[in-house]
């Protein structure tokens, strides 16, 4: 077959193939549209979950009448005009592919009227063909764009749609995106003729609260920690779930840079990294984040339909993220969630006390040997804590004064507001595996301690991952691992982490190296580091039956208010539970 030029039309559907996947993917790029427009209203309307009908208004800036066939032809856009535009781009779209893709696999009419125009104006998709002129319409200021019978005209493409409800979950789920990424504009959306969601524009806090509800569930907002991080020219702010509220799947889990919605792993892997140490297994946080950047240093023109993005930096924005959750999450103790009268008087007789159980945050930090010991004896220094008989209601601290341990499993306290319930043993293990992580960081400073293997490990690798771990030397070095080159493709260990010299130090540097191919960074060690201390603080916390006296219990809970992430162990238990008068009453039907 000779070389030929293909048909406009034919090349419009082949760009096609890369842009419309199914109906989300036409709402996507309608609404991204309307947003960039300046809409602060918009109304959609869908039948069929999208492939009937997809129907997308809004009160934007409208597009001239002269211009609205050239909106329909391809690479034609308002959002760029140089390269360098295309290099700060803040718009969400840019290509001009999306209508003509959209016009060439649809029956496609798009009416607009400009604001300040008297009339508005429409064109089809089948005037292209024939280069009608726009034809008089009657419509509102904004844009409203119709799209009818989506592959009508490519049935392949149609077999593969899936049914009306799994098409219409695709659908809803690129509208809530929507939703959340622009707080301040009025959304509506019909399905069926049935309405699925009315928000109205959410200026304030408490209104963002509210949608973030609407569209995540009351129960996430109620189990949701306000974040607002800013290094230099990055922002970072949103709301993060305590570890208790996490979910088997990652289904609320949203990410907007700039007000783009991404899936990235650089973003993926700091979040996974930041809820490390308050996880069970398998589960997956729930977070609505928002990450503002300059648009100079990131690359939004990575993928077809803009999901991913590259990172001019990707260790910085990487490092930035994850300390923003981590020091959000740090602050998950019982002196700021619940009580929020000071618990300073009672923390400050604790460290003048200087109880054996050593749990308080100033201590002097000793080798882990010495550490684990001193967890092993349980407060031999009575008196510490003042009882609740002696103490003014207002002084009373978060997790107020112990009353009995029930079970030898569970301590029963007193506070201000009512009664509170502590797992000993999940909170003795999150106390000591925090204070086992500060000693052993202040112990080896800054790199971690190696250890030299008495037979050097040859370990065959790409030349790829040859070229990593001479790039990254000193890195691998920073954290234990002494990596040399032994040959176009193979590596040889000759030194490893002290705490890890029983490990599988092969496995341990492919994961490495596939990290940093990946992601540019690995916390592999610190990983496996921190796995160690957490099943040491395991094991060197107190055990079920293990009877407390008063004085044990009571210095257990003064420690457990000033350790960061207290109100969960090392494994995502809660390690408390509080019960207001209140809710006493309301078990034993009081009052009613």
């Amino acid at each position: 077959m000779p070389i030929a030029q293909l048909a406009p039309q034919l090349i419009n559907q082949i760009a096609a193939g890369e842009v419309i996947e199914r109906p989300a993917s036409v709402l996507k790029e309608l609404l991204e549209n309307s947003l960039d427009a300046g809409a602060t209203s918009i109304d959609v309307d869908v039948e069929q979950g999208g492939i009937k009908l997809c129907r997308v208004r809004d009160n934007g800036v409208g597009i001239a009448a002269d211009e609205l066939l050239l909106a329909l032809s391809r690479h034609a856009t308002s959002k760029i005009a140089s390269l360098e535009d295309l290099e700060h781009v803040a718009s969400l779209g840019f290509r001009g592919e999306a209508l003509p893709s959209i016009a060439s696999v649809s029956r496609l009419t798009l009416l607009s009227r400009q604001r300040g125009v008297d009339s508005a104006w429409a064109v089809g998709s089948a005037d292209t063909d024939a280069a009608l002129p726009p034809r008089p319409a009657a419509g509102p200021e904004g844009t409203s764009v119709e799209v009818r019978d989506l592959f009508y005209n490519i049935p392949a493409r149609r077999r593969f749609l899936r049914a009306e409800r799994t098409e219409y979950a695709h659908l809803d789920k690129v509208a809530r995106q929507i939703v959340l990424s622009r707080f301040g504009v009025a959304f509506r959306l019909q399905h069926n003729g049935k309405p699925v969601l009315s928000l109205t524009s959410a200026q304030s806090s408490e209104q963002r609260a509210q949608r973030v509800a609407a569209i995540c569930g009351q129960e996430f907002i109620e189990n949701a920690l306000a974040i607002e991080q800013t290094v230099g020219d990055m922002r970072l702010h949103g709301w993060i779930a305590r570890p208790v509220y996490s979910r088997s799947q990652p289904d609320l889990q949203y990410f907007f840079l700039n007000g783009r919605c991404v899936r990235d792993k650089v973003i993926v892997s700091a979040v996974k990294q930041a809820y490390r140490d308050v996880l069970f297994h398998g589960r997956q946080p729930a977070y609505v984040l928002y990450l503002e950047i300059d648009p100079a240093v990131v690359d939004v023109n990575a993928h077809p339909a803009k999901h991913e993005v590259r990172f001019r930096d990707s260790r910085t924005v990487h490092d930035f993220v994850r300390r923003g959750i981590e020091s959000a999450l740090a602050e998950t103790r019982p002196g700021t969630l619940t009580n929020k009268l000071a618990a300073s008087a009672s923390v400050d007789r604790a460290v003048r006390g200087q109880s054996i159980l050593q749990f308080t945050a100033s201590a002097r930090p000793q080798a882990v040997a010495e550490q684990m010991g001193a967890y092993a004896r349980l407060a031999e220094n009575p008196g510490v804590i003042p009882a609740p008989d002696d103490t003014a209601e207002d002084d009373i601290p978060p997790l107020g004064y112990a009353l009995a341990h029930l079970h030898g499993v569970y301590i029963l306290a007193r506070n201000r507001e009512g009664l509170i319930v502590v797992d000993a043993h999940a909170a003795h293990e999150r106390v000591t595996y925090e204070s086992l992580k500060n000693s052993y960081a202040a112990h080896d400073g800054p790199g971690l301690q190696r250890q030299p293997l008495l037979i050097p490990l040859r370990v065959r690798v790409s030349a790829r991952e040859v070229e990593l771990a001479e790039t990254y030397t000193d890195m691998l070095t920073a954290v234990g691992l002494v990596v040399e080159r032994g040959g176009p493709e193979s590596l040889t260990v000759r030194e490893v982490p002290v705490l890890l010299r029983n490990a599988d130090a092969e496995a341990l540097l492919r994961d490495v190296l596939s990290d940093l191919q990946a992601t540019g960074k690995s916390q592999r060690v610190e990983d496996a580091i921190a796995e160690l201390l957490a099943t040491m603080a395991c094991h060197g916390s107190v055990r079920a039956n293990r009877a407390l006296t008063i004085d044990e219990m009571n210095a257990l809970l003064r420690a457990l208010e000033i350790t960061e992430r207290g109100d969960q162990c090392n494994h995502g238990r809660p390690t408390w539970l509080s019960f207001t008068l209140q809710d006493l009453d309301g078990l034993f039907l009081r009052g009613r």
